[in-house]
């Protein structure tokens, strides 16, 4: 995936690209699944290494004068001090768990929420006493936290080119309605400190590649709502991300991706979902490297099953920027032993793009490669794929973590003789029956019927799954520092298989400290054949295998061992939770 261009960078190109911009910054992150819920310490079911936190804003003490080595002995026996934040395991682990009166919202079996969730966060202490007012220079006060969703302009051309591919007809007054359900969920469920959230919902007034109405949207958000923070923003332009750190207001997903130095460089201000474009290459380049390498193109077609491996890369040059990560790309492949044969790279214009697959197909095919590496959108490869087919040239095609290429609703409406040659890496997890497993279900537990905006629930509501959960670990002192020690304290989310694991900070996965959330990824293969449910619940043919299961994996920890198109243990979609990632019933509180 390559980044958006960010504002005052100078790209290549024609007016048209410009235009119609990286469309691969449309979701940062689509069906994440589970929850982006963090906790502080480790748990029973935690498969990474944890630490105590070091943090002052998530660690918990006892008041010096009360001895918490013995639990009470009566029920007159004083508790102890409380210093918020106070999670459920550092409670047991200091020994005062049952000393706090933890409420109804949380499964003290479990330690956990009370919510039919497996990646339901730790309980915290319940808050009493005061919680210093206006802890933040703007949008805390001791009664609220004001927070803007934000949603780009309805009937957008740019976003409708993409969304019209799959039939997506969520509107933005559903996603809306949807929202203000969801933040009732997180206010009943988690601890925020004496404090309600005051909502407002807010939709762009230009298109979303619009760095002039980007930056004025978010100074009048600055100016007039004043928030402490926003979720969501322009999906093709980081002017709006930009404008909104510098006048510091918290942002979370509120932008396409950009390099790591640009969230550096904005801290503690800017958070990203989905993983950024090098930490996915690195993925790619160490699968490739570990699987691929040295072996037959065994998966293309039957002109090339017996040819040793030529790679190529087809990647979408969006901004100044993509050549620069292209070349990144080769040099890292080089190193793996895997060098690319042909580089090309194409403009998403969608008057033009029927042209650009012919003379692709063609340069690729004359190169004799036998694999294309993609890095690119989720449309163009409906041409791409049908081009290749026209010219009976089949390769084996890698999805290069690709935004939304790795979705069963975009990989349907690509030529299926092509695509049953296609395997590679995604950051997303194994697909699930959103009815009983993720945030559709959730919502449906909660308010006793389905969302407003069903089909895009999986783009908009990780943002605030973030933002609360760490809102949990912040304490009553809640300022963007804070909310940036509690999530850097973290160990991060569950690690599981029907959810990316989640971390930020220096956990040792990347150099430097990361601002990104998914660390890690898995691969699978496309099946013509298989039969499901895609990620908006529409019956199909045409899914992907997850291999062992939708295993997932860490940099620096992907397997030598490679078992595409090999049905045994792979699984298309989880109609019922994995075994060991059930999550335990509660009533509905909608009755």
């Amino acid at each position: 995936m390559q980044p958006a261009s960010t504002a005052g960078t100078g790209g290549g190109g024609s007016r048209q690209m410009k235009r119609w911009g990286p469309i691969v910054g449309v979701a940062a992150v689509v069906a994440i699944g589970g929850g982006v819920l963090l906790i502080t310490s480790g748990g029973d079911d935690d498969k990474t290494t944890t630490t105590t936190p070091s943090s002052a804003a998530a660690t918990t003490t006892v008041a010096a004068s009360t001895d918490v080595s013995q639990p009470p002995t009566s029920d007159t026996t004083p508790a102890a001090a409380i210093e918020y934040p106070l999670s459920f395991s550092q409670a047991t682990e200091l020994g005062v768990a049952d000393q706090v009166e933890w409420g109804d919202r949380c499964d003290t079996e479990t330690g956990r929420i009370a919510v039919p969730d497996y990646f339901a966060p730790e309980c915290y202490a319940p808050f009493t006493g005061d919680n210093g007012g206006a802890t933040a220079p703007q949008g805390v006060t001791a009664d609220e936290i004001t927070v803007v969703y934000y949603e780009g302009l309805e009937g957008d051309p740019i976003i409708a080119y993409v969304t019209d591919a799959i039939a997506v007809k969520d509107t933005n007054q559903q996603q809306f309605e949807s929202m203000k359900q969801i933040v009732k969920y997180y206010e009943t469920h988690y601890e925020l400190y004496g404090r309600k959230i005051n909502l407002i919902t807010y939709e762009g007034t230009g298109l979303s590649t619009d760095e002039v109405s980007a930056r004025a949207d978010a100074a009048r958000i600055a100016a007039e709502y004043k928030p402490f923070a926003v979720l969501g923003g322009p999906a093709l332009t980081s002017a709006f991300a930009d404008e909104i750190t510098a006048n510091k207001i918290l942002c979370v997903s509120c932008g396409p991706g950009q390099n790591d130095q640009f969230y550096v460089d904005r801290d503690p201000f800017m958070w990203a979902l989905d993983g950024s474009a090098s930490q996915k290459r690195s993925h790619v380049v160490e699968f490739i490297g570990k699987q691929l390498v040295g072996k037959n193109a065994e998966h293309a077609g039957d002109a090339f099953k017996d040819t040793p491996r030529k790679f190529g890369l087809l990647y979408l040059e969006s901004s100044g920027a993509s050549k620069e990560l292209a070349d990144l790309y080769a040099a890292e492949m080089d190193a793996a032993g895997a060098p690319f044969d042909q580089v090309v790279a194409y403009a998403l214009d969608p008057a033009t793009i029927q042209a650009t697959a012919s003379q692709v197909i063609t340069k690729m095919k004359a190169a004799g490669v036998t694999t294309i590496v993609f890095s690119g959108d989720p449309v163009a490869p409906r041409e791409f794929t049908k081009e290749a087919t026209a010219q009976e040239y089949f390769p084996e095609w890698v999805v290069a973590a690709s935004t939304l290429v790795d979705v069963n609703a975009f990989a349907r409406t690509y030529d299926q003789a092509q695509w049953a040659h296609a395997f590679g890496v995604t950051s997303l997890a194994a697909k699930t029956d959103s009815s009983k497993i993720g945030y559709y279900s959730l919502y449906e537990w909660f308010n006793g019927e389905p969302p407003p905006a069903p089909d895009t629930i999986g783009v908009y509501q990780p943002s605030a799954a973030l933002f609360f959960a760490v809102l949990q670990g912040t304490g009553p002192d809640l300022s963007a520092e804070t909310w940036r020690d509690a999530l850097f304290a973290s160990v991060g989310t569950t690690p599981g298989i029907t959810a990316p694991y989640l971390s930020y900070g220096d956990k040792g996965y990347w150099p430097g400290v990361d601002h990104h959330g998914i660390d890690d990824a898995t691969v699978f293969w496309w099946d013509p054949a298989a039969v499901g449910k895609d990620e908006i619940r529409r019956e199909g043919v045409g899914m992907y295998q997850f291999v062992d299961g939708g295993k997932r994996y860490l940099p620096g920890a992907w397997p030598t061992e490679e078992k595409l198109f090999n049905p045994d243990g792979a699984v298309a979609i989880y109609t019922t939770p994995p075994p060991g990632e059930e999550p335990k019933q509660y009533p509905s509180p909608a009755g």
